[in-house]
């Protein structure tokens, strides 16, 4: 199962970290070197959204204003694969979805399609397509 989902990823997307504050956010990855590649706001949970990015690391900052500020805040880990539809597919019922089907967002260009599944840790792993 993991080989064949493997054959669709091509790395890390990006670090999903939630915020109470997204300027003062976006100032300190400034400050260590990121680059504000994208800004924009989720029309459906009303959050703003930046993405940052040092080198290949990118960060997707989000204004939640219930963000929990305590280590261990960081929400997601997002891999990039080239067909979020086939991995969906792929996945089935062998892991805990937080999606019932591929979600779709406005992001970038053409947008991006992702789902999340719970990792063994409670962690969320999202599998993420940039549509080109």
């Amino acid at each position: 199962m993991s080989q064949k989902i493997n054959s669709y990823v091509t790395g890390v997307q990006h670090i999903g970290i939630p915020t109470n504050n997204i300027t003062d956010t976006i100032a300190f990855y400034q400050a260590i070197g990121f680059e504000v590649i994208m800004e924009t706001v989720n029309e459906a949970v009303g959050e703003k959204v930046a993405f940052l990015q040092n080198k290949n690391l990118v960060i997707e900052t989000y204004e939640t204003g219930s963000a929990t500020l305590k280590v261990g805040a960081i929400d997601h880990i997002s891999i990039d694969v080239t067909d979020v539809d086939a991995v969906f597919e792929l996945v089935g019922t062998r892991f805990k979805s937080l999606d019932k089907e591929v979600q779709a967002l406005p992001f970038w260009e053409k947008g991006v399609k992702f789902f999340t599944i719970l990792g063994p840790n409670q962690e969320k792993i999202e599998f993420c397509e940039r549509i080109k």
